[in-house]
């Protein structure tokens, strides 16, 4: 990563709008309960009271990181198609001649077999390749080879 605003996958922005918006509903919802609650009563409610402030800055925090990296997407434009990048979809085709279709991402999406972190080996190995390049990355297992077959779409797609 270089610094300069990342593009990032559909998949990605699809992922970080959903978490905006439920953090937003949890806002409304932690805000309320603060408003509710105008005459504070004993201790109790009073810690109850300053747990749900935490709450709303840790909220406030987050939606501000999901708002800028959106913002920085925008500005970024799409994902090249030339060079395998963030937010770039890339075919690989391994030395047992499978294939398979993945998003470069900045982060992991919890169960998605289709991306691939930009900090992970095979992310790292495939950054700034294009279509052709053989990259070489490490595994648990051991090295690993695969080529960069495309970039682009998925074929499916």
């Amino acid at each position: 990563m270089t610094g300069d605003p990342e593009p990032i996958g559909a998949q990605a922005r699809r992922a970080l709008e959903q978490e905006l918006a439920d953090l937003r509903d949890e806002r409304r919802l932690v805000a309320g309960t603060l408003r509710d609650s105008a005459s504070v009563g004993d201790q109790a409610d009073q810690a109850d009271a300053l747990r749900r402030v935490d709450q709303l800055a840790r909220l406030d925090r987050r939606i501000e990181e999901i708002t800028d990296r959106l913002r920085q997407a925008e500005a970024a434009g799409p994902a090249p198609t030339d060079v395998a990048g963030v937010g770039s979809t890339v075919t690989v085709r391994f030395p047992d001649g499978t294939t398979e279709t993945l998003e470069i991402a900045e982060m992991a999406e919890a169960l998605d077999q289709r991306l691939v972190t930009a900090d992970s080996p095979l992310g790292r190995a495939l950054l700034g390749r294009r279509p052709g390049d053989s990259v070489r990355y490490d595994t648990p297992d051991g090295p690993a080879t695969a080529v960069l077959e495309s970039i682009g779409s998925s074929p499916s797609s």
